[in-house]
C-alpha cells in the first residue's frame, strides 16, 4: 500500500543578503494553505524593513489554484506597498500556465510593474531623474 503525504504547504525563509528575503514554497498553494504564505510574507516584510527584494522560490510548488493565484496577487500588492520588488523564481510549468492564461504573468514578473514602476515614476518626477 502506498501512502500519500498529507497535502499542505511548507515555507522556508532565508536571507540571501541584507536586502533580499527568499521564501521557498513546497507543496500546494491553494484554498487551505494560501493564507499561510500571505501571513509569512507580510511578517518578513515587517521584520526586515530594509528589504528591497522578496524572492518566492516556486521550484517545489506542486499546485496553485485560483486562491493561490489570488494570494500571489495579494503578496504583490504587499510588496508594492512596501517598495519591494517581487520575484517568482523557479516557476514550474503549471504555475507559468496559470499566470499566462489569466494574464497575470507580466503583472507579477515584469520589473517595470509594482515597486519597480513606483521607483521609475519617482525618478521621472525628479528633475534630472532617469527617463524610460
Amino acid at each position: 500500500m502506498t501512502t500519500i503525504p498529507p497535502a499542505g504547504l511548507l515555507l522556508t525563509v532565508s536571507l540571501t543578503d541584507e536586502h533580499t528575503v527568499c521564501v521557498s514554497i513546497e507543496g500546494d498553494l491553494d484554498y487551505d494553505s494560501s493564507q499561510q504564505l500571505l501571513d509569512e510574507t507580510r511578517e518578513q516584510l515587517s521584520r526586515h524593513t530594509g528589504t528591497r527584494h522578496l524572492r518566492l522560490d516556486c521550484s517545489r510548488l506542486v499546485t496553485c489554484d485560483s486562491m493561490g493565484l489570488a494570494t500571489l496577487l495579494a503578496v504583490h500588492r504587499a510588496t508594492d506597498a512596501a517598495g519591494v520588488r517581487l520575484h517568482l523564481d523557479g516557476r514550474p510549468a503549471s504555475l507559468e500556465r496559470i499566470l499566462r492564461l489569466t494574464g497575470t504573468l507580466s503583472h507579477l514578473t515584469d520589473p517595470r510593474s509594482g515597486a519597480g514602476s513606483a521607483v521609475a515614476k519617482e525618478q521621472q518626477d525628479v528633475p534630472g531623474g532617469e527617463h524610460s
